[in-house]
């Protein structure tokens, strides 16, 4: 697992409305805030991810969400 800053490649900007955390969207420009430990993870990561604390981790273009409602959803837009 790779251990990258995505705030060095992406500016992220919260999606307007908060989606409900019971049906988090996914999509290629969507990414996972973890509210515990602050890391950014994509929402179909394709390689193996996962946030420091565990609350988020997937690959294969699937993402687990331990606790929804512990998690912010942010557009990525590269710099």
């Amino acid at each position: 697992m790779l251990n990258i800053d995505m705030r060095k490649i992406y500016n992220f900007y919260p999606v307007e409305p908060a989606p409900d955390p019971a049906a988090l969207p996914t999509g290629g420009d969507l990414y996972y805030e973890c509210l515990d430990c602050s890391v950014i993870v994509n929402s179909v990561p394709h390689i193996k991810a996962a946030c420091a604390c565990g609350n988020l981790e997937g690959s294969g273009g699937k993402l687990n969400v331990k606790e929804p409602t512990r998690v912010r959803v942010v557009r990525g837009k590269l710099k």
